[in-house]
Order: C-alpha cells, then structure tokens, then sequence
C-alpha cells in the first residue's frame, strides 16, 4: 500500500478515533483500519451518548449476597444472566467480584479520576475543527427515583461526586427540567456538567471526517491477520498490505482477536448491552438522558427517537442476541415517560469491554516493540475515547502525561 504509514490504529470507534486524531495531531502519519467502517453499528454508535464528566466512580460487581442472590436469578433489573452461558463467563464474573471491594472501588476512582475529569474538554477540542458542536448538547443528565429507597441510592452520588456539578431535585424541580416525566418519579438527582449527544455514531463520523480532512487514511482491512515482519507491524486491507513501526489495538470487546494470538492473556470481558428507540406520545418531549435509578436503564434523546438502554447481560462476546433484558425494562420506562411505538425491527446490541479492575488498558503491550493498547473503557467508551486517545499518543511520543498511566499498564494483571 502506497504512502507514507507511521502508525496503524485497529478500530473505528469512538477510541479508535480519539487516538488517530492526537497521533496525527503530533505529527504521526496514521491509517485506521477496521473491518466495517467508522462506528459501523457497533459499540461506538449505540450507548447512552452521555459524556459523563462525573463518572469517577467504576460500576463494580455488588458484595451484599442479597444482591447477588436477585442478579443470579434475574431478578435485578440492572443484570440478565444467559445461563447457557455462565461456564465460559463466570471465570470472568468472578475475578470481576474479586476485584469490587471497597479499596479497589476507590482506588479505581482515584486513577480514572484524572481522565474523567478531562473528557468534557477532549471532545470540545476535537468537536470544534470538527464542525460537531451541534451534536454535543448541554444539559447534562438525571437519575429519576421512584421510591425512598431510591432516594437514598441517587442522594449518595453527591457525597462522592458533589465536586462534579449535582444538584438534588423535588418533584417540582425535576418537572421544571423534564415536565413530562410520569408521577412515578419523585425526584432526582442533576448531573450538570456532562455532555449528551443526540447521535453517537454521527459524532464519531464527524470526528473521523476531521481526521481525515488533516490527512489520515482509513482503509477495511483484517486486523486478525496482524503479523510482525522485519521489525515493523504488517496488517491486510483492501488496498493490500499496509506497513507500520507502530500499531494501535483499540477494537474494544474485539481485542482479543488480536492480543490472544500474540500471546497476551489480559482478562478482556464483555457486558452485553441493548437499545431500542421509540417514538412519544403526542405532546410530550424527553431533552436530556434520564435514568431509573430503581429499575436501572436510561432513557435518552436521540435523533431517531428515544432511546431506551439497558444495564449489562453476561453472555459470550457472540452468543445470539436475545430480548429478554429489554422486555423486562420497557414496561418500567412505559410508567415513567409516554413511550409510543417501536421504530427498530429487533433490539440493538452492543458489547462492553470491560477489565476486572473497572480500568482501561492504555500503553506498550509488554512483549512486543511498536505494539499498543487502547481498550477496555468499560461503559465509559464514549466518555474517555478522546481523553485516552492523549494520553496513549503522550505516551508513545515519550512526552509527560497528562495523567499516572501506571494503574493502566497492561503488566499489572
């Protein structure tokens, strides 16, 4: 493949692209290489589209049994459980609990808290050359409770997170916000700093079509047949064979595609996930992403309509997807907000990367001169893909980074 190639980044997403643009950015004549296309109807185009300037604190793996007991038995609106499928996920489902107490939750924090607290201003700098401020709205979101005891789950956000903008809202304060939000909601809890989008695939097409307006390359190509030739990275496109120093995995749930050939046994889970998009009922409007604290799903404003998103099914990365997890919430949404009909034929699915420790991995793959890591953000993809993006190009142009990346270094499992 004819060109000058410094660095090829596997992976069209949103992670993907927020390190193709910071490498460009330091001079690094890039290519991004994926089988389907930018945020082609994968993890990247399908979330809640909220970044989440709050989210310092990881969603762990509960220790009271009672709750383990209800998650086990599909009981718990935040879990579906494939059964046919908990001999391959329970290794990973159990050093994801190991990895869930108090000090690692908190030590977790402690190290996102530096990329988290930036990610709000990642997307501004890279939305704005993009022409992609339409996309990123104001507003922030909410958690909606229903019940005392929701209550008390929303109002202990603001102990840990008062520093991020959160202000507890009444009946009549959470209607001044979103006044067609059904009796059911009592109150919430404002998150104010983040952003939403009404479109995640079409922000991450934006930011693409930026990197690719200052020079970069995007080419389909298999980046399982990844292979090491001559001291440089060698990868197949549809333009041949594309040559590289250096080679960014950032393919999410499908790294290990790559990492597991090359002899990296990094515990890289998966948290299925769903959404559906609805349309309203006359008169009413949803304007910024809403969350059921006692039935856990956020409803979000989107282009298409709105979006109904679930919490994690552990499944096989590849097992057939199933509406079970969604047909358990819809009622739930139904009563909180005037839903009307359904305008996908099936669910979506999505596939979260997610590490035990709730952390990405981001930086030199151990073993391997050129090789580079970039995943595993959890549900926060959107969130930090930019901000880690900076980070793992100060990294690979051995400058100080913005952030300790030693809590992120693949060696540490």
């Amino acid at each position: 493949m004819s060109g000058k190639n410094d660095v090829i980044v596997l992976g069209a997403g949103i992670v993907g692209v927020g390190a193709a643009l910071h490498l460009q950015a330091k001079g690094r004549a890039t290519t991004i290489v994926d089988s389907l296309g930018i945020a082609a109807g994968e993890t990247s185009s399908g979330n809640s589209g909220i970044v989440q300037a709050e989210a310092v604190f990881p969603y762990m793996f509960p220790r009271a049994l009672g709750e383990i007991a209800r998650g086990a038995l599909n009981l718990d609106p935040r879990v579906q459980v494939r059964y046919t499928s908990l001999p391959w996920v329970a290794p990973w489902v159990w050093r994801y609990f190991l990895a869930s107490s108090p000090r690692a939750r908190y030590a977790t924090a402690m190290a996102m808290r530096g990329l988290v607290l930036r990610c709000v201003a990642e997307h501004r700098a890279i939305a704005e050359p993009a022409g992609a401020q339409a996309l990123l709205r104001e507003g922030g979101w909410i958690k909606a409770f229903r019940t005392s005891r929701g209550e008390d789950l929303a109002l202990a956000d603001i102990e840990e997170t008062k520093p991020f903008g959160i202000v507890s809202l009444d009946r009549d304060r959470l209607l001044a916000l979103e006044p067609h939000l059904r009796p059911v909601a009592k109150g919430g809890v404002h998150f104010s700093e983040p952003l939403s989008t009404s479109d995640p695939g079409a922000l991450v097409r934006a930011y693409a079509d930026l990197f690719v307006k200052r020079g970069g390359r995007l080419v389909k190509g298999d980046a399982r047949s990844l292979a090491q030739s001559g001291g440089d990275w060698t990868v197949m496109t549809a333009d041949g064979p594309l040559r590289a120093a250096d080679v960014v995995v950032a393919m999410g749930a499908w790294s290990s595609d790559v990492f597991r050939p090359l002899g990296y046994r990094l515990p890289l889970g998966v948290k299925r996930g769903y959404h559906m998009h609805y349309g309203v009922e006359a008169g009413a409007a949803l304007t910024r992403p809403v969350y059921d604290v006692e039935n856990a799903f956020i409803m979000a404003p989107m282009a298409r309509g709105v979006r109904l998103t679930t919490g994690a099914e552990f499944a096989r990365r590849d097992d057939a997807p199933s509406p079970a997890h969604l047909n358990r919430l819809e009622p739930a949404a139904r009563e909180l907000f005037p839903l009307a009909e359904r305008r996908d034929a099936e669910p979506w699915l999505g596939k979260r990367p997610c590490l035990p420790d709730m952390k990405p991995v981001i930086g030199p793959a151990p073993r391997h001169k050129g090789l580079w890591f970039d995943f595993g953000h959890q549900h926060l993809g959107l969130t930090l893909g930019p901000v880690s993006g900076r980070l793992l190009a100060e990294l690979m142009a051995g400058e100080t980074p913005l952030v300790d990346p030693k809590p992120f270094r693949a060696d540490r499992f």
